[in-house]
């Protein structure tokens, strides 16, 4: 079933233009972030935050850090392009609290896990959760993406799911496909992809700074500016792998997750904000919707791709919500 709020669309002028002042950013001079990156940068965990914290090896001898908090009904999440599982901070602090085990991960490439040249592809990531979720035995398990790892979430479950996975959400997420294409005429032009690599590949570093705009809906008037959050997009971002980094604008960009959309049997609650900036409504919730047997889609007027850390207040409870009903 689905419960689909009726907003707005943003206008298909209005994404490109946003993806092209997200693009300038190899050009333009950018903001100075201060102190507050480079002392995340050299201090990442925040004071009194829980320290348990490892790794694993995969088969094809790839590191895959991880934090794994509490016990109880365990949640596992999945972050974004090109963050790392701190992006989940509010959420895990949130779950752990309420009796949870919860479960991040850096994926390949990203955070503090190995900076691969290969297998930074969907298909892999899939895998590399699959072998996750059996080296920690879990069962009954709720897997909740965001962006990125929504795509991540939906193959996995869709593939290496069955029998271990309880619910799965995807909040801001990527599916089915976001490049154009005949299939897809609602899609964002390669072209826009292609200029997030050519700006990640001419200087990573100030395109880290000015991505968090939009992301994080700063852009908007009256919107209330986080430093802090800035610059710790900036520091995830930074600790991961340019190379791997780069190889991911295909995997999410370019991944059709349409069949495994179909295949999906648990229930699914889909999150989005329909001021998403990054990965644009309509051309990803609501046909995810149409795609997934058992789904609930849920629009936040007004809010914006990193909702979670924007709005943690507001998401933790629905999503509590969906997971104990």
């Amino acid at each position: 079933m689905s419960d689909i709020n009726e907003t707005p669309s943003s206008s298909r002028r209005q994404m490109l233009k946003v993806s092209a002042t997200v693009l300038a950013a190899s050009s333009l001079s950018g903001m100075v972030v201060g102190g507050s990156v480079a002392q995340a940068a050299t201090n990442p965990h925040t004071a009194g935050e829980p320290t348990d914290m490892t790794s694993f090896t995969t088969t094809d001898g790839t590191k895959i850090f991880y934090k794994d908090w509490g016990s109880g009904q365990p949640i596992v999440f999945h972050h974004g392009w090109p963050l790392s599982a701190d992006d989940w901070d509010a959420q895990m602090l949130f779950f752990v609290s309420k009796g949870y085990r919860v479960i991040a991960h850096d994926r390949r490439g990203h955070g503090r896990s190995t900076q691969t040249a290969t297998g930074n592809d969907m298909d892999t990531y899939a895998a590399d959760v699959a072998e996750l979720v059996a080296h920690l035995k879990l069962t009954n398990a709720v897997h909740i993406g965001h962006s990125t790892g929504g795509g991540e979430v939906a193959r996995y479950v869709a593939r290496h799911g069955a029998g271990r996975v309880a619910k799965a959400v995807l909040i801001g997420a990527v599916p089915p496909i976001m490049v154009k294409s005949a299939a897809n005429p609602g899609g964002l032009p390669m072209e826009v992809f292609d200029g997030f690599r050519s700006a990640l590949a001419a200087n990573r570093a100030q395109f880290y700074t000015e991505v968090p705009i939009p992301f994080y809906g700063y852009n908007r008037e009256g919107a209330k500016v986080s430093e802090g959050v800035k610059g710790n997009w900036w520091r995830q971002g930074m600790i991961g792998g340019a190379k791997a980094q780069y190889d991911c604008i295909k995997a999410f960009s370019e991944t059709d997750f349409t069949e495994d959309l179909k295949k999906i049997t648990v229930p699914v609650l889909i999150l989005h904000g329909d001021d998403d900036q990054i990965v644009p409504i309509a051309d990803s919730a609501e046909l995810s919707i149409k795609l997934v047997k058992n789904g609930t889609l849920k629009v936040y007027k007004g809010y914006p791709h990193g909702m979670c850390t924007t709005h943690p207040e507001v998401i933790n409870e629905d999503l509590l919500a969906f997971i104990k009903r």
